[in-house]
Parts: C-alpha cells; sequence; structure tokens
C-alpha cells in the first residue's frame, strides 16, 4: 500500500466533492445539497477557510479517501484540540492500510501543531470504525453525550 495525503485545493473540490458523497452513501444520509456543496466550497477553498480538507491518493494519483480537521480547544489542558471531523475510505481500499495512512496522517498534524489530543465522533453502529479506532488506542469516551441544536 502506498498513498499520499494531499490538501484540498479548488482543483480537486470535486474529487473531494464525490467522496463525501459516497460516505453519505455509506451512512444512508442525504447527500449535500448544491447550497451545502457552494459552502463546504468555500470553507474549504475560499480567502478564509475555516476547516482543512484532505485527499488519500493512490500511488496512480486516484483518490480514494478524506479527512476533514479543525482545530478547537481545551481550557483545562490550555491547549488546542485536533478535530476529527470526516476520515473516510472508499470500501474498494478499506483493508490495505488507507485509514491507517490517513488517521496517522491526521494525528501527525495534531502533534506538530501541538495540540493536547484528538477527538472525534463515530455512529454507534459502525463497528467497522469502532474496532479500527480501538486498534489505533483511541479510547470510547461514554461519559460524555452528544447533544445538538440545528439551526
Amino acid at each position: 500500500m502506498n498513498g499520499v495525503v494531499r490538501r484540498v485545493d479548488a482543483s480537486r473540490f470535486e474529487e473531494f466533492f464525490s467522496l463525501v458523497c459516497a460516505l453519505a452513501d455509506y451512512e444512508h444520509l442525504d447527500r449535500p445539497t448544491e447550497e451545502a456543496k457552494h459552502r463546504l466550497h468555500q470553507d474549504i477553498t475560499g480567502s478564509m477557510p475555516r476547516i482543512e480538507a484532505y485527499l488519500l491518493d493512490t500511488e496512480l494519483g486516484q483518490a480514494v479517501g478524506y479527512a476533514i480537521i479543525l482545530e478547537t480547544y481545551s481550557s483545562f489542558l490550555a491547549l488546542p484540540t485536533m478535530y476529527l471531523e470526516d476520515i473516510f475510505v472508499l470500501e474498494s481500499h478499506r483493508g490495505n492500510g488507507f485509514g491507517r495512512l490517513l488517521f496517522d496522517f491526521v494525528v501527525g498534524q495534531a502533534r506538530q501543531r501541538g495540540c493536547g489530543r484528538v477527538d472525534w465522533q463515530v455512529l454507534d453502529w459502525n463497528t467497522t470504525a469502532r474496532e479500527f479506532y480501538t486498534k489505533q488506542g483511541a479510547v470510547c469516551m461514554n461519559e460524555w453525550l452528544l447533544y445538538r441544536i440545528t439551526l
């Protein structure tokens, strides 16, 4: 397995967006609307990016996965926290080390930036992902419950 992680720019946004749609299909969710696609493009490639997105390419240059990250902050650690919003590898390329490569890249970014931790969420039914994260040394934070207000 050889792969390269590259930051998404305007020239690669369509490849990235197709993987976002593949994740929506995998999670049985609606694909992003055209308006959401436009906002995502601006938030990644605009003059004031809100998030960072990365593509995982095979050695042949085929985009087979992606990750979206952003920084939050822990007042108790007094350090930034790397938040992993999405990490996804096409089913056809799973089991070849691509997920590990992408996950290690994110953790490496957190270390380089002096983050105190990396946080993310996993759907309870996604046992494949949960097992993957456990193998990476992650701990499920059962005492923290997700709450949400949708605006």
